[in-house]
């Protein structure tokens, strides 16, 4: 290998396998009909005019294809950001959002670095489930609206989509099967004159690219006090969406992402996209699911091109693209749904085998995200709810057992399990101070002593026997134990 290859390091798949230049060219053009219609309802959710959430798709596309820790995973405008910005844009005006936007940036790379991604270990797997369920569940529910008081002609062209992204690829998988289906149900529409919504009817396609400039505020403390909670906001929901669909994607394709640089990436694409006028953003699951799952693309290109092709249909084909009937962008996403769904997790069989508390956790994560059209919050909320069930399943294999020597001159209280705050709670009361000899031992090498909580109960025990005249034995303690017993012990007010 020459000096050039080993400093370039190797090929991308796509430049030397042409099929997979093929999939992944055709993936980023599936995914950017789908990013039009949903930038727009974005748009009209942060009240800024379309344009603006369709320049947020491209610049977040792009710079994340190059600066994200994830191939082929789809960042854009979404509608949790638009969400949490909203208000800030209604009281305050556009100069502010875009503000927040890029001071949102700047907070997730400093976050990024500072290791925010390692704490997604502690993301239980029942909650990832709940996640993907309620990713499923909202997606749907996106689609209810275009499905309500619409000509009649709009459901059979909702099932035939369906029903050609189901058989097509038993025909053929060269090429995406939601692209054959978007393709065909708008040449009937136009041909046919069927008058159906389109997605011009979302609103007006911009018809030149964005340009960079600084956001129209008075650079002011005022400013920073104002924008700074809203972007905070922004920079946690968005890092939380990015990393759970990170880890989805990993899990779908086998493959490992740097969860750290997708964290900065992240950031780094929300600071350009404040620059170019954009209303900011995350990983978009949906559309993640389109490129991923539905199409099978694998590389940073098809995330590229998603950016650039939604530009091109925008600026170029803008009169082609606003004639795509709905439907056939909401039969696409229907499909997705089904795919995203795990159907296993609620198969009877498995329900019966899973412990009621991963099954209310799921549940849990599911009913917070469905109630408020958060993923943040549905996460965070399952997550307090696994620790819940976990601390008190840990909390009960704490044991006490107590055995009296012959001579009836001492006792030896044997404690098995893990010592913390659930558990240690019930740890005073386990022990029988008026009945016992003088000599008390308790013995602790079957158990692992965590926190303050669990050395303040220690305390209170060695006191309670002190007060009737008794002494006791702490022994077994393992270093870390030993050390942290050493430490705290006499030094808590519990213990006094």
């Amino acid at each position: 290998m020459s000096r050039a290859a080993r400093l370039c390091g190797p090929k991308p798949d796509w430049i030397s396998d042409p099929k997979v230049w093929r999939t992944e060219v055709l993936a980023g053009l599936v995914v950017a009909l789908a990013l039009i219609p949903e930038a727009i309802s974005f748009s009209i959710i942060a009240g800024v005019a379309p344009a603006v959430g369709l320049f947020a798709s491209f610049t977040m596309a792009v710079t994340i294809a190059v600066v994200g820790g994830r191939r082929a995973m789809i960042s854009a405008a979404t509608g949790a950001v638009a969400l949490v910005i909203a208000p800030l844009n209604r009281e305050h005006g556009f100069g502010h959002l875009v503000a927040a936007v890029i001071l949102a940036g700047v907070f997730q790379v400093a976050l990024g670095a500072l290791g925010v991604a390692r704490l997604m270990r502690f993301i239980p797997r029942s909650v990832m489930v709940g996640f993907v369920n309620s990713l499923a569940v909202l997606i749907f529910m996106a689609q209810v609206p275009e499905m309500r008081n619409v000509p009649w002609p709009v459901y059979p062209l909702i099932i035939g989509g369906l029903v050609l992204m189901v058989f097509f690829p038993k025909v053929t998988t060269v090429v995406p099967a939601p692209l054959v289906s978007i393709a065909i149900l708008t040449a009937i529409t136009v041909a046919a004159g069927i008058a159906v919504p389109t997605v011009g009817d979302k609103g007006e396609l911009p018809s030149s690219l964005p340009v960079p400039g600084l956001p129209d505020v008075p650079f002011t403390l005022d400013t920073l006090t104002t924008v700074a909670p809203y972007a905070f906001a922004v920079a946690l929901v968005g890092l939380m969406e990015s990393l759970m669909t990170a880890k989805l994607v990993d899990e779908i394709t086998d493959t490992h992402s740097d969860k750290t640089r997708e964290s900065i990436g992240q950031g780094i694409a929300n600071i350009v996209t404040g620059f170019f006028g954009g209303m900011g953003g995350c990983a978009m699951i949906g559309q993640t699911m389109i490129n991923v799952k539905v199409s099978g693309a694998r590389t940073r290109l098809s995330t590229f091109l998603a950016g650039v092709f939604l530009m091109v249909l925008c600026i170029v084909f803008g009169p082609v693209v606003s004639d795509i009937p709905m439907a056939a962008l909401v039969a696409v996403m229907v499909m997705v749904c089904f795919a995203t769904f795990d159907w296993h997790s609620v198969a009877p069989a498995t329900l019966r085998r899973m412990p009621a508390g991963e099954i209310a956790v799921m549940v849990i994560t599911v009913v917070c995200v469905v109630a408020t059209h958060n993923l943040a919050i549905g996460v965070v909320a399952g997550s307090v709810a696994a620790m819940v069930v976990f601390a008190k399943r840990v909390a009960r294999v704490a044991e006490v057992t107590a055995v009296v020597d012959p001579d009836g001159t001492a006792v030896v209280y044997r404690v098995t399990g893990e010592l913390f705050f659930a558990s240690s709670n019930d740890l005073v009361g386990r022990f029988g101070y008026a009945t016992d000899p003088d000599r008390v031992v308790i013995d602790l090498s079957a158990a692992h002593i965590w926190d303050a909580s669990s050395v303040a109960a220690l305390d209170a025990i060695e006191h309670k026997y002190a007060r009737r005249g008794k002494t006791v034995e702490i022994t077994g303690l393992n270093g870390p134990s030993a050390d942290l017993h050493g430490r705290l012990s006499g030094e808590l007010a519990a213990g006094h």
